[in-house]
């Protein structure tokens, strides 16, 4: 039902039932919030977003209060603006006096505020919040002392992620947002996936850095340091260069990357293709075998690492395969040194990924063979514009260059990687040729695309059917793991991404992303596939050679040997 509110004298229509925020946003109207999240049950916790209601004696939070037939609102009354502005000077009145150093700087939502409200004094003097520095996660860096209590990330960990890492410590002025018994974060169920960066307004939570280490490298004549990027990275990097969502730059990344001085730059995508061969041999194995079904995908680390803490029973059902940066860093420390006569102690292989929990992936012992591990370091996308800005790289002044063969060459189908449901379609377009010999009847598959939390297809090759799920955040997924715990599951295949729209809404990826950019960063993906000439990963030549000439066959002792691990019950110490 419709109906009409008064707001700053103005008549405007608003449904019955709807918050005062919502229905100001639909008209043009912005109302300041630090706490309030979309499609988050809203708290009215921080106050920024008060307004005053005629015949209210207090200031009313917008983003709880419903609105109500002929409301009368002043959203910027004098009274409101001194409100808002003395809750952000609260707020600056012992935050650390830091922002030239901080990790947001320019890109934080405290500093926009105190902009936006002409906040140019120190009105209230307050004692400095003071805590150290929690290093101690190989992917996250927590900083208390400028966290200014939103909740937004405690949220996203427990209503999105059911992860339940941190939660509010103590009370009164003494609280603090932290892990139980208030330990370092190496202690908790933190799954390192990022998503609690994403949301966090200030540089309270931020990634590991690891351009310190890449740069030390780089400037190593004894190193040659090679460098492979994400499937999503290349339709997301451009944001932070001020260019609209979705738009592919891989070229211009290649020959940014060659400017600052990699030796070899190539596409993870490449690997893509090599999981699909895997993981598509796999599952044809255990359903004629009669295998540990459903087959469960392994390529999202944080899922990995929440599974072993939370499901150690579904562990054997997980897919033995590694993800495309580990599968392509194995290959870079086994066969291509024998190809390009590299010593592989002296390769330094680095990984540009759209996900934090990739730093904590590539340190994993199981990722570390004969004293080398397949990966030396990972930076994420946000990282990576750091690195291209530090280097004085104009991205609007450079060619598109290729990426270095053998590995620059991949097909569409290990692309769509980075989209949630990407890997479940790539797997569908060349099992009918790995279970018998023939090209797919489809391509596409609509149903596995979008942002939505579950999704299903099947696909008859033979006479055997295969039924496939998509889960996309892992709110999504406790129901289908309860009841594949409990042997009621029908599926064959299961993919899981930890975050919802898979990659290309990484925790390393651009922060302060809106849905439409995450949609239109999939669209872009997508788009390559439909303009791409090798669509099929088992249509990829150099990976046909690499079976040939290294590998052997897919689930063979070769392969398995480099391309494949296990993993095992996690305990959580908090």
């Amino acid at each position: 039902m419709v109906v009409k509110i008064e707001v700053n004298n103005k008549v405007i229509k608003a449904r019955r039932g709807e918050t005062i925020m919502s229905a100001l946003e639909s008209v043009g109207i912005k109302i300041p919030s630090i706490c309030a999240m979309k499609d988050f049950t809203p708290t009215g916790a921080c106050r920024m977003c008060v307004v005053e209601i005629e015949g209210r004696q207090g200031l009313v939070p917008s983003c709880s209060q419903p609105v109500n037939e002929w409301m009368k609102i002043k959203t910027h009354s004098p009274r409101v603006i001194k409100a808002r502005k003395t809750i952000v000077e609260l707020l600056l009145s012992n935050h650390p006096d830091d922002c030239l150093y901080c990790e947001r700087n320019v890109n934080c939502e405290l500093q926009t505020l105190a902009e936006e409200l002409n906040v140019r004094e120190r009105r209230i003097m307050g004692k400095k919040n003071k805590y150290k520095l929690d290093h101690s996660s190989p992917s996250i860096v927590r900083d208390p002392s400028k966290c200014i209590l939103c909740g937004r990330c405690v949220r996203v960990c427990d209503e999105r992620l059911s992860v339940f890492a941190i939660d509010f410590v103590n009370r009164g002025n003494r609280t603090i947002i932290g892990t139980a018994c208030n330990k370092d974060l190496n202690f908790s169920s933190c799954i390192n996936c990022g998503q609690c960066i994403m949301v966090c307004p200030t540089g309270a939570l931020v990634e590991k850095d690891s351009i310190a280490e890449v740069e030390d490298a780089l400037h190593n004549k004894e190193k040659t340091v090679v460098i492979q990027y994400a499937p999503s990275v290349s339709v997301t990097l451009a944001e932070t260069f001020g260019v609209k969502p979705g738009r592919d730059i891989s070229g211009l990344i290649n020959a940014a990357l060659r400017k600052i001085g990699f030796d070899k730059i190539f596409d993870t995508s490449f690997a893509a293709d090599l999981v699909v061969m895997e993981m598509s041999h796999e599952l044809m194995t255990r359903k004629k075998q009669k295998g540990k079904l459903p087959l469960i995908s392994s390529c999202c680390p944080a899922w990995v690492k929440y599974a072993e803490q939370s499901y150690p029973e579904l562990l054997p059902a997980l897919s033995t395969c590694k993800s495309p940066q580990q599968m392509l860093g194995a290959i870079l420390k086994t066969w291509y040194p024998q190809v390009s006569g590299t010593d592989p102690g002296n390769i330094f292989s680095v990984a540009v990924a759209p996900c934090t929990a990739k730093k904590f992936e590539a340190q994993r012992e199981e990722m570390t063979k004969k004293g080398l591990s397949d990966i030396d370091a990972v930076i994420t996308t946000r990282e990576l514009a750091k690195l291209i800005k530090l280097y004085g790289i104009d991205m609007n002044q450079i060619e598109a260059e290729e990426a270095d063969e053998p590995y620059g060459t991949r097909s569409s189908s290990g692309k769509i990687f980075g989209s949630a449901g990407g890997m479940t379609e790539a797997v569908m377009r060349t099992l009918p040729y790995i279970a018998g010999g023939r090209e797919p009847d489809r391509i596409k598959y609509p149903e596995l695309r979008g942002i939505k939390g579950k999704k299903e297809a099947s696909l008859k090759t033979g006479k055997t059917t295969y039924r496939f799920a998509v889960i996309s955040g892992l709110e999504n997924a406790a129901p289908l793991l309860e009841a594949i715990r409990a042997g009621n599951c029908e599926y064959d295949f299961v993919e899981i991404m930890a975050c919802a729209g898979g990659c290309i809404n990484g925790g390393g990826q651009p922060v302060g992303a809106e849905e439409n950019a995450v949609r239109a960063r999939m669209k872009a993906l997508y788009g390559i596939d439909e303009s791409e000439i090798i669509r099929l990963a088992h249509k990829n030549p150099v990976i046909n050679e690499l079976y040939r000439d290294f590998l052997g066959e897919p689930l063979g002792e070769k392969s398995i040997s480099v391309l494949h691990t296990n993993y095992s019950e996690r305990k959580v110490m908090l």
